[in-house]
């Protein structure tokens, strides 16, 4: 078809262009839209976990997430020196929180599988939203993605064949339409996805302010009798919880007066907010779309689930989106797999979702200053000073428990691969970085290879070592990182369902006839 671009991606914060990266990997001709004409200041998520860590990392990301780190700790350290040396719930120590309740990493149990095995990416996590968006943006730009700002979706029409996507500035027609514009994305409301969901019940305002008389706030997440609300890890950092219903206009401006009034009467200090560099305000809805695609739209990140931002996940569900997404449509574009494979992506990720959402309610009903939960609250802090719950919360929270329902029965199958250390000092990551899929033989099987022969143009093959794997024979790794084949030493048939992996994600063999 004749096509100006083969995607049109709406939103160009972190989920849009990590897809728009993960479509050129692919192949694909991408024009992503974005309404605003620069990086938004506002305050936004301040970590990620450990997939989308992982995701960077094998994208050859990772020095650069390091040193976003390390500039972010040194400003924590700082802050923490300037509260008199407190070390409560600022980062240090603490591997997140759950409803407000610290994690200690001293009890965290690093040998629960998916805590484990993520190599040097599970070391990253003090990395905002803002940096992530800023470093994609590069990104985008080596791979001569083609980002329009201050662009604005207006409509569109989508038929068998194509979309034509109506903007501020003209028309575009493309072959596909993905909407990675937020939660109140046009996309999703022109499209008409149904959005189920539970309605709010808080208010949160999170703000980067210039106070004073803050010397009696705790620093970290404190449950008071009027809601919950926190001071730190940087400098004039705070987020107020109150249980008095959503907030009436959530397009009125935050105020320092608003700001001030709220953090006295949920911390009981008189504090005084003289300055506002940057607020925001959020509540608990709740929402998935049914399904994330209808026809030639689809949807990724908050355009297709919303939530509050308690646990730091939901940056992390987009950026999971994006990876999952990114490499199928590539595939189909490309004309190498079937139109098909594009269901796997939300029979997989909306479960996911899903699962996100619930645990976002659950801190919210932990939260809440009624006697009830309060008491559930205190057998939640019981359960996060021991090994097993911080474990189990950490492990949860940080997504390590991610399956997809893949065929096959092997442990790491529909699993996040493990960052497997090869013999030749490289990483399993190392070979990720161009965005296709990896058979890797660790046995010198001739087998194995034979069957990956027909799929050069798709999938990538590396015979090597792997000293602290012996147990592995081979392990076919999907573009996104996760495994979609594995075997062991020693199995009766080592290549058992190796063929019909390769085909079910990466299409008919070079040459075969159908």
């Amino acid at each position: 078809m004749d096509h100006d671009v083969d995607v049109v991606v709406a939103g160009g914060g972190p989920v849009g262009m990590m897809l728009a990266c993960e479509l050129r990997l692919g192949g694909a001709r991408v024009a992503v839209l974005e309404r605003l004409t620069e990086m938004s200041p506002t305050i936004k998520g301040g970590a990620i976990t450990t997939p989308s860590a992982e995701a960077l990392y094998r994208r050859g990301m990772l020095p650069a997430l390091a040193e976003v780190q390390r500039q972010t700790m040194d400003r924590f350290r700082a802050f923490l020196r300037e509260q008199n040396g407190e070390v409560a719930g600022q980062g240090l120590g603490i591997v997140g929180h759950f409803a407000g309740i610290m994690l200690r990493a001293d009890l965290v149990d690093r040998t629960e599988p998916g805590l484990d095995d993520a190599g040097p990416a599970a070391e990253i996590a003090f990395v905002s939203q803002q940096e992530i968006e800023r470093l994609l943006g590069g990104r985008a730009d080596e791979l001569g993605v083609d980002v329009r700002r201050g662009v604005e979706l207006t409509g569109f029409d989508a038929d068998d064949d194509a979309v034509t996507v109506r903007t501020s500035h003209g028309t575009l027609r493309a072959g596909w339409l993905v909407g990675c514009d937020g939660g109140r994305s046009v996309v999703r409301k022109l499209a008409g996805f149904d959005f189920p969901g539970t309605d709010p019940e808080i208010t949160c305002h999170q703000a980067v302010v210039e106070l004073t008389g803050a010397e009696d706030l705790k620093v970290g997440w404190t449950a008071t009798d009027t809601g919950v609300y926190a001071y730190g890890p940087m400098p004039g950092r705070v987020v107020t919880v109150e249980f008095d219903g959503p907030p009436t206009d959530r397009d009125a401006p935050v105020t320092a007066e608003d700001l001030q009034a709220r953090l006295r009467r949920v911390s009981g200090v008189d504090v005084t907010i003289t300055g506002v560099r940057t607020a925001t305000r959020f509540t608990d809805h709740a929402r998935q779309v049914t399904e994330y695609r209808k026809g030639r739209v689809l949807l990724a990140g908050d355009a297709a689930h919303v939530h509050s931002a308690f646990g730091s996940q939901g940056l992390s569900l987009g950026v999971g989106d994006a990876m999952n997404l990114g490499w199928k449509l590539a595939a189909v574009i490309g004309g190498r797999a079937p139109e098909g494979l594009l269901d796997t992506y939300t029979s997989e990720r909306h479960p996911v979702g899903a699962w996100v959402l619930d645990w976002t309610r659950s801190q919210v009903a932990a939260m809440r200053p009624d006697p009830r939960s309060r008491a559930l609250r205190e057998i939640v802090s019981d359960l996060a000073g021991t090994v097993v719950g911080t474990t189990y919360l950490t492990a949860r929270l940080n997504g390590a428990g991610v399956r997809y329902e893949l065929p096959g029965e092997h442990p790491l199958t529909g699993r996040s691969t493990p960052d497997l250390e090869l013999a030749d000092g490289t990483r399993l990551a190392d070979h990720l970085h161009g965005g296709r899929a990896l058979l890797l033989d660790l046995t010198d099987d001739p087998e194995v290879r034979a069957l990956a022969a027909g799929y050069a143009d798709r999938v990538d093959t590396l015979t090597a070592a792997c000293p602290s794997r012996q147990d592995l024979a081979a392990v076919l790794v999907r573009p996104d990182g996760f495994t979609a084949w594995a075997a062991d030493v020693g199995a009766p048939t080592p290549t058992a369902g190796l063929a019909e992996a390769l085909e079910e994600w990466f299409g008919v063999p070079e040459g075969a006839v159908r």
